[in-house]
């Protein structure tokens, strides 16, 4: 399992070599993204409010492209819950280990 911004970047490799079982790219509502990560960052104090804010619509509006690049590569756009039934049936599939 591999997440994260740059997660995309080993789809191809995977469905390749016969390891890929599955590849999301998550797809939240923007303005939520946003909010909830200023609300995380604030809270944390490392910069300031206004570098916060700054940084964080340089990201609500770079987030499509984010999106279209991971599914450029492989990833499957999906809601959290698309995704949680995705991955609840390849765990349904698959013996679980101690």
């Amino acid at each position: 399992m591999a997440e994260g911004i740059f997660a995309a970047e080993i789809v191809a490799e995977c469905r390749r070599r016969g390891l890929l079982a599955g590849a999301y790219a998550l797809r939240r509502p923007r303005g939520a993204t946003f909010l909830r990560r200023l609300a995380r960052d604030l809270g944390e104090q490392r910069k300031a409010p206004r570098v916060l804010l700054r940084r964080g619509l340089t990201l609500l509006r770079a987030e499509p492209a984010v999106l279209r690049r991971q599914t450029g590569l492989g990833a499957e756009a999906a809601r959290a819950g698309e995704v949680l039934r995705g991955v609840a049936a390849l765990l349904a599939g698959h013996p679980r280990r101690p």
